[in-house]
């Protein structure tokens, strides 16, 4: 299987499993303060990685330059703290919306840190997505966008987007070639660290026991799939597809919080709606197709004329 093929499949995993983790953090938001349940979360996916690393063993130096696992990690918790802290007023799909807004970002980032250029193909297929995504998030109702208001779970989600964003290009900038479960590893422990000093004081006026089972069901899954799986895959596509590929499948997310909510029993979503996830398809057909392939080399013209210019 081609990289760029793993990157863009990880990167659908990463849209379905993230969406989860809206639905499942806002009911368990006003039973835990953001900072403890993260911070366990993050010791938890760390364990689960950190023994994959020691069966499969870790190379030499692959903690080398630990500097780069503390700034990506703060970054990682930065963005889930403050996702959970959004989520206690804002409701799982207004917030998936500000979510959508981490690709235009990410593909500035992606110029300023690694020079990568967003073509005229990228740019539609962006706007394709955004456009889709914003009709499902108002329910395909066009009074609603334009009534669009930012509340405080919102605005304070977006800070955390921000470092999302910022952590795409970042991965691909400072990682040496360690293997991505390894170098994974690095930045959860650096990101646990960060949210324990940051959360003790939350960590123990917590009573753990009298928590209910909701919190313990979002724990669980946030910790396995939407922390040490996503860790994975978002490093995993980071290194092969460029920044603004990567956060491009966030607009997918509404669509699969729309999934969850269903699950969950939040009922069917207006059958309008269903064109804003065609757009989103149509975005992401766009950002399928190869546009890294190298020009065909330059044809020779006969003697004694100069070869013809590249296609």
């Amino acid at each position: 299987m081609a990289p760029q093929t793993q990157g863009h499949l990880a990167m659908l995993v990463f849209a379905a499993l993230v969406g989860g983790s809206f639905s499942l953090g806002a009911l368990a938001a006003d039973a835990i303060a953001p900072l403890a349940f993260n911070a366990l979360r993050f010791w938890i996916a760390a364990l689960i990685l950190g023994a994959a690393v020691l069966w499969r063993g870790s190379p030499a130096g692959a903690f080398a330059a630990p500097w780069r696992h503390v700034l990506l990690g703060t970054l990682y918790a930065l963005y889930f703290w403050l996702m959970f802290e959004g989520l206690r007023t804002a409701a799982p799909v207004s917030a998936s919306a500000v979510f959508t807004l981490t690709p235009v970002m990410a593909a500035l980032f992606g110029r300023l840190i690694l020079g990568q250029r967003v073509t005229a193909r990228l740019a539609i297929a962006l706007a394709l997505g955004a456009a889709g995504a914003l009709w499902v998030i108002f329910d395909a109702d066009i009074a609603a966008l334009l009534a669009f208001d930012i509340g405080r779970g919102e605005a304070i989600f977006f800070i955390g987007c921000v470092a999302h964003a910022l952590y795409a290009p970042l991965v691909r900038r400072l990682n040496r070639g360690e293997p991505a479960l390894v170098f994974t590893l690095g930045v959860l422990l650096a990101g646990a660290v960060a949210l324990t000093l940051l959360g003790w004081r939350d960590i123990r006026a917590t009573d753990w026991t009298a928590l209910p089972g909701v919190v313990w069901t979002a724990l669980l899954y946030t910790a396995v799939f939407t922390t040490a799986v996503t860790f994975v895959l978002m490093q995993i596509a980071a290194l092969r597809l460029p920044a603004a590929k990567v956060m491009a499948y966030t607009y997918l997310v509404p669509g699969s919080v729309i999934l969850w909510e269903m699950a969950l029993g939040s009922g069917l979503p207006p059958a309008a709606v269903w064109a804003g996830l065609a757009l989103t398809a149509a975005a992401l057909a766009l950002l399928l197709r190869d546009e890294d392939r190298p020009p065909a080399p330059p044809r020779a013209a006969p003697l004694p004329d100069p070869p013809a210019p590249m296609a």
